[in-house]
C-alpha cells in the first residue's frame, strides 16, 4: 500500500480490494484501517461512519462502471443507438459478473441516506443518475415513446439478469455456456424493451 497517498484514498482503496476478494462481508472498519496501516481510530477523521467509509468505496465502483461505459461510448459514438445500447447492457452485466462484491456494495440499501455524504459529493444513489441519463437518450433516439419508462425497465432487466446469473438461476435453467448466455440475454432485454427489429 503507497504510504504517501493521502490517507482518505488509502482507506478506499484498500476497501475496494477487500470487497473484490472477500465480498461485503471482508467490509470491517479495523480490518481496513489495518491494512491502510493505520489505527482502528483513525479513518473516522475521513470518514464519521463506517456507511459513510463504505458509501465512498461504493462511489469508487460507481466511478468505475462510468470509466467503462465512458470508453465504449468514445469508441462507438457513430454507431447506431441500439448497438449502443446493447454495448451498454453488456457492460453494465459483464461488471456485475466480474465484480460481484462491489456491484452488491454500489446497490446496498443501507449504505444511501440523508446527510452521509460530505457536502461536496452527491448522495451515492445519484451517482447512478448519469448513467441512466445516456439510456434514457439513446433508448429515445431507438423510437421509444416514453424514453425514460423503458429505459427504467430496461435497466431493472439487465440488473435482474445480472443478479439472477450471479446467482446461479439462470444458468441453471439455460443450462447455457455463461458468455454466450448472458450476451443472448443482454439481446433479449434489449428486444423486449425497444423491438424485435433494430431501429
Amino acid at each position: 500500500m503507497d504510504q504517501e497517498r493521502p490517507l482518505r484514498e488509502r482507506l478506499i482503496d484498500v476497501g475496494a480490494e477487500l470487497v473484490a476478494s472477500g465480498g461485503t462481508g471482508a467490509l470491517g472498519l479495523r480490518e481496513i484501517a489495518r491494512r491502510a496501516g493505520v489505527s482502528h481510530g483513525a479513518p473516522r477523521r475521513y470518514f464519521p461512519t463506517h456507511h459513510s467509509l463504505l458509501s465512498a468505496i461504493a462511489r469508487r465502483g460507481f466511478a468505475d462502471l462510468a470509466e467503462r461505459v465512458a470508453a465504449l461510448e468514445a469508441a462507438a459514438a457513430q454507431s447506431p443507438p441500439r448497438e449502443r445500447v446493447r454495448a451498454i447492457g453488456c457492460a453494465y452485466v459483464g461488471y456485475a459478473l466480474e465484480n460481484p462484491g462491489m456491484f452488491a456494495l454500489m446497490f446496498r440499501d443501507l449504505l444511501d441516506s440523508a446527510g452521509r455524504a460530505p457536502s461536496d459529493e452527491p448522495r451515492l444513489r445519484e451517482s447512478t443518475l448519469p448513467l441512466f441519463a445516456l439510456l434514457v437518450a439513446l433508448v429515445g433516439r431507438c423510437g421509444a415513446a416514453e424514453p425514460s419508462v423503458t429505459a427504467a425497465a430496461l435497466w431493472a432487466n439487465l440488473h435482474g439478469v445480472a443478479q439472477l446469473w450471479r446467482w446461479g438461476s439462470l444458468p441453471l435453467v439455460l443450462g447455457e455456456d455463461p458468455a454466450v448466455g448472458v450476451e443472448r440475454l443482454v439481446d433479449a432485454a434489449v428486444d423486449a424493451h425497444l423491438g424485435g427489429v433494430p431501429a
